[in-house]
């Protein structure tokens, strides 16, 4: 019926006393809102004023009594009573398979606690407390059953949290109307049966087979498999290219197996440990290793290609993912939005958020307790991190290891998380695969129309020990008593369709024969040959290539030409003037005589990177502007606020350039920009941190992915870090990225770590990188970069030595090493970074000499230029020690790192040592005026001068 027909027939239920009651409600409604009853709030809101309000001639009554003011309680009672089911059906329903204890009591649902009793509620028409009810009710109390059916059944919801109106009132109309439910035919529902049986018999064979191994089975959350069956059907009928899927270890082999396509035998073949056999895969089944060291098998993801026509497919990829659970969860962002940029034409990527979806299933312990959960929900809108929503299942058995739920959360569901973020939340009895299968249409819909995330939290149970290894009954004995006595998803299943004589007797165990009788056939005729003791597999000839002969240098006047452009501006643009000035000054660097400084050389790198036809996305917390005022790529009109990036307004770009000032976030948004560099392996990634020691806040995305993804997984990317590094007085969080963990984890050639000293070497390594991209040679970077030489001037260098060259892991110190005579050299210091450019200072600035001392900067410090270094010490024939100098106590920074490399060096009689700071458990003081103290013995041990100036020479 029409909006105007419902708002008439609602006005015409009131006569009497109870007309004069609803003008005087409805006068306070118009002075203020709030200050009448919630549900007389929401009538008012619906239908507006009552329809005989401003009429000069008051509807006689119908000659029958009318309703007392006690009768106009009663209705707003039921009112109440009728929004109550909505917003809290969730507490009352039937959503636990076992341990129902989980749900405390509440009056809230009750009708005593709104002073109603049945024969109240029938009293009241229904379509006074539910005008637009999608069938024909006689009264409010079968209003109340029916809501409750819908509210209060196998699945609830939690919505009231939605502050979107249309959002609200399409998830109400779709509960209200039961429209998202599926409905299977007979046959169907055999389907969905063997499905299960698939899905139990799995985990049976592996738990006879392979008996006492780890396996993270999904006993209890076993219909989570024909969901995600449900949620790919749909997204391939729609034509949808990616759906990114994360997860942890509960019932990963199973969604490997089923959903994924990942054959038995190369399964079975991942659990076989005997030390002298390998069971070897059927021909035509995968590889066992993806990278060269391999990982556990419920760690590694796989892709699988789902034909949906002749001319398309939908990929479906699920990320590898190690133990730290839910850290997997900004990285398959990332992948997501990836895989919906459109990245081939210069400007910001075109994103389509129907290319892709993501699709994460949590754990219940883990999403509420691992804080990258609310970093990456707090992604989901951003403009440079959203992905158009995200399907996320919280797969939830009710326990975290051992940990009961009174001791693992403070919330009463462990979805509520997500309700600060505003995404609906269905809460569903993994015991019911109908109304499982409607959870999670409606989260599909809801994604597709509204591109917002979706949450459904599957309560189920889990039937064993955390890994089958722990025994449960010694730590919730009352919850497992009662899981021992349940039956498993598809007997319940079972069961119901017997009662709807879709079944006989004995069709379940029919098809786990069945299933069972594949699964031994496939182990049956699996070969088994005798082999060598297993070893790690050889690395990739890319990975092993040395990078140092990248030609990276670029003709002056193409640089010239890429430099004018970016500092034009659009018509009309009103740039802030002081910025402009300064910026104009760029114009000049590439002349005769002049230097070109960091940001310019970073501004020039980025151009050429994008002239190539190579995209390029760089994000950080302030990386617009730059956390030192440096970059600026991101200009603001005084007059509008309207924004202008000069790569994008660059004639001679040939690809995107993404620019984002990221969330006050590392671990999420270094995951999600690792997840993208993944996914699109030929563009050029760049996280930058506000300050490098920002940078431990993701350590377990450097330590799990970053590090090893490639040697574990095979899993690619070329991505680069840029942390701010040196020490300058600004304290122990604002000076150290930690260069000591980065070079902990370095090895087999799985990153660069460079600290570079020029501009021109800043250029350089940009260009290499981005040469290496979607090549076997590709590696990440991680760069130690400046602060205050960001505008040092020994720092800036001429033009000629962009257009000339390349990368240079180890350079001569200027100054220092002009016109040596190598013979009188006893001393040569070794450093990298800011340390070194202050020891040019003071040598610049003393009238000393320094002939017995001479030095080189290591530029790129893994993998150590230790050939090149060789060849140097060569030339020097009466050298007798080696000095490493660095800014860093000696336990953190590169010594201990270089250390061993440099023993290596020696030749006798040689000795090597180290100058820095002492051994401290804080990175740096706090006290300026005590670093100045600080750095300068430093740097007068180093060059072997006295306090007062003096060198030690000849003492």
């Amino acid at each position: 019926m029409s909006k105007q027909g419902s708002t008439q027939n609602f006005w015409g239920n009131f006569h009497g006393p109870n007309m004069g009651y609803i003008e005087e409600q409805f006068e306070q409604y118009e002075n203020d809102p709030s200050a009448v009853d919630p549900s007389l709030k929401e009538i008012f809101d619906e239908h507006g004023a009552p329809e005989w309000m401003g009429s000069e001639t008051v509807p006689a009554t119908n000659g029958s009594a009318s309703p007392s003011e006690r009768d106009i309680a009663k209705i707003t009672s039921a009112l109440k009573l009728v929004e109550a089911i909505r917003r809290h059906g969730h507490l009352q329903a039937n959503i636990y398979a076992v341990g129902s204890d989980e749900r405390p009591k509440t009056n809230l649902l009750e009708l005593e606690t709104y002073g109603l009793q049945e024969k109240d509620l029938k009293e009241i028409p229904a379509d006074w407390v539910w005008p637009d009810a999608p069938m024909k009710l006689d009264n409010a109390l079968q209003v109340v059953k029916t809501l409750k059916e819908r509210y209060a059944g196998t699945i609830s919801f939690e919505f009231g949290h939605v502050n979107n109106e249309d959002e609200r009132k399409w998830l109400q109309d779709k509960v209200d109307t039961g429209s998202y439910t599926v409905s299977l035919t007979d046959e169907e529902k055999k389907q969905l049966l063997y499905r299960l049986a698939e899905v139990e018999g799995f985990e049976n064979f592996l738990a006879k087979t392979f008996v006492a191994q780890k396996r993270f089975s999904i006993e209890g959350l076993d219909i989570m498999v024909p969901m995600l069956d449900h949620i790919i059907q749909s997204a391939s009928g729609d034509k949808i290219k990616h759906i990114m899927m994360g997860m942890a270890h509960r019932g990963r082999l199973n969604v490997l197996a089923h959903i994924l396509g990942k054959p038995y035998d190369r399964i079975f073949s991942e659990f076989h440990l005997s030390p002298d056999k390998e069971l070897v895969p059927s021909e035509g089944s995968m590889g066992i290793n993806y990278g060269w060291t391999g990982d556990v098998k419920y760690h590694f993801g796989a892709r699988r290609e789902i034909e949906n026509g002749e001319q398309s497919a939908t990929r479906v990829t699920l990320s590898h993912n190690p133990s730290h659970l839910e850290y997997v969860n900004p990285v398959v962002e990332g992948f997501t939005r990836a895989a919906q940029d459109d990245r081939s034409e210069p400007g910001y990527a075109k994103m389509d958020e129907d290319e892709a979806f993501g699709l994460l299933i949590h754990g219940d312990a883990a999403f509420i307790g691992e804080g990258v959960v609310a970093e990456t929900l707090n992604m989901s809108d951003l403009p440079g991190y959203r992905t158009g929503g995200t399907v996320h299942i919280i797969a939830n058995n009710l326990v975290g290891f051992t940990t009961n739920r009174k001791d693992g959360r403070s919330t009463r569901y462990a979805s509520d998380l997500a309700k600060g973020f505003e995404i609906p939340v269905v809460h569903v009895n993994a015991d019911d695969p109908l109304a499982c299968l409607s959870a999670m249409a409606l989260a599909y819909e809801y994604r597709q129309k509204f591109h917002k995330d979706f949450l459904i939290d599957l309560v189920g149970y889990r039937r064993f020990g955390h890994n089958e290894m722990d025994e449960p009954r010694s730590t919730q004995p009352k919850l497992y008593k009662e899981i021992d006595a349940h039956p498993t998803a598809a007997a319940v299943f079972e069961k119901q369709l017997q009662e709807e004589s879709v079944v006989g007797d004995g069709a379940l165990d029919d098809m786990k024969a069945e299933v069972e009788k594949k699964l031994r056939d496939i182990y049956n005729n699996m070969n088994e040959h005798e082999t060598s003791s297993p070893d790690v597999k050889d690395r990739p000839s890319g990975v092993e290539r040395n990078l140092d002969e990248i030609d990276t240098a670029i003709d002056l006047e193409r640089l010239k030409g890429l430099n004018e452009g970016l500092l034009k501006r659009p018509e009309g643009f009103n740039g802030f003037k002081k910025l402009e000035k300064i910026l104009q000054r760029r114009s000049k660097m590439l002349d005769d005589g002049q230097k070109v400084d960091w940001a310019t050389a970073e501004a020039l790198a980025f151009a050429s990177i994008l002239e190539d036809g190579r995209p390029i996305r760089i994000t950080g917390q302030d990386t617009e502007r730059g956390t030192f005022a440096h970059r600026h790529l991101v200009l603001h009109d005084v007059e509008t606020g309207e924004t202008y990036c000069p790569m994008h307004g660059l004639e001679q770009a040939n690809a995107s350039f993404d620019i984002h000032n990221s969330p006050l976030s590392e671990a999420g948004v270094i995951g999600f920009e690792y997840g993208y560099s993944v996914q699109a392996p030929e563009s050029l990634v760049l996280w930058e941190a506000q300050f490098g020691d920002f940078a431990n806040a993701g350590q377990v995305i450097f330590d799990q992915f970053v590090s090893a993804g490639r040697a574990k997984w095979g899993e690619m990317s070329n991505m680069v870090f840029l942390l701010p590094h040196g020490y300058e007085g600004q304290g122990p969080e604002h000076s150290s990225a930690r260069l000591e963990r980065f070079l902990q984890l370095a090895a087999e050639n799985n990153w660069t770590v460079a600290n570079v000293t020029s501009s021109a070497q800043y250029f350089h390594l940009l260009r290499r990188q981005a040469a290496i991209s979607n090549q076997e040679e590709a590696r990440p970077l991680v760069l130690m970069t400046p602060k205050s030489l960001l505008r040092n001037q020994r720092v800036a260098v001429s033009g000629e030595q962009f257009s000339t060259g390349r990368f240079q892991p180890i350079m001569k110190q200027p100054i220092l090493s002009e016109n040596k005579d190598k013979e009188k050299v006893k001393t040569l210091l070794l450093g990298s970074g800011k340390i070194m450019v202050d020891i040019e200072d003071t040598v610049d600035g003393t009238d000393q000499t320094f002939e017995t001392i001479d030095a080189v900067r290591i530029e790129q410090i893994y993998p150590f230029p230790e050939q090149r270094l060789a060849e140097m010490l060569e030339s020097y024939p009466n050298l007798e020690e080696l000095v490493w100098v660095q800014e860093e106590p000696q336990n953190m920074g590169s010594w201990y790192f270089v250390e061993g490399i440099l023993h290596k060096l020696l030749k006798k009689g040689q000795i090597h040592r180290f100058v820095g700071r002492p051994h401290r458990a804080s990175p740096s003081v706090g006290e300026p005026n005590i670093h100045k103290t600080e750095q300068n013995r430093i740097i007068h041990e180093a060059l072997q001068m006295s306090k007062g100036g003096e060198t030690n020479e000849g003492n």
